[in-house]
């Protein structure tokens, strides 16, 4: 059986629609090689997943900077910060997750607003 993208597994819903797009053409090209579906599924969620990866020239930056009240997520072009918490790590366990999510790279600053390291990028 093969998928398009407006019929494909419930397993591949949740994507972003590009990566979920990519690994519909690459699970369509592993049931034509005789791969089993759930085995052609998880392969092509993985590599949709890297092929966009290493794509990050359209990918939003977020950056965590210091803020009044402690740290701050914003984009790179944002007026306002997306998320705040009162220390660095806080913020960087939800902003790794939200970064994810919106399939961006994250920048982080150190307090005196240096690079401290670059997440997400390739």
């Amino acid at each position: 059986m093969s998928w398009t993208r407006n019929d494909y597994p419930d397993s591949l819903k949740n994507l972003p629609a590009d990566v979920r797009n990519k690994a519909i053409e690459i699970a369509n090209a592993l049931l034509d090689e005789g791969y089993e579906e759930g085995r052609a599924i998880a392969i092509a969620t993985d590599r949709a997943h890297q092929s966009e990866e290493g794509d990050t020239s359209d990918k939003v930056e977020y950056h965590i900077t210091p803020h009044d009240d402690g740290w701050q997520l914003k984009k790179s072009d944002g007026k306002r910060a997306i998320l705040v918490e009162s220390t660095k790590d806080k913020l960087l366990s939800k902003a790794k997750d939200y970064v994810t999510d919106h399939s961006g790279t994250l920048v982080v600053h150190k307090q005196d607003g240096s690079v401290e390291d670059h997440l997400y990028q390739r």
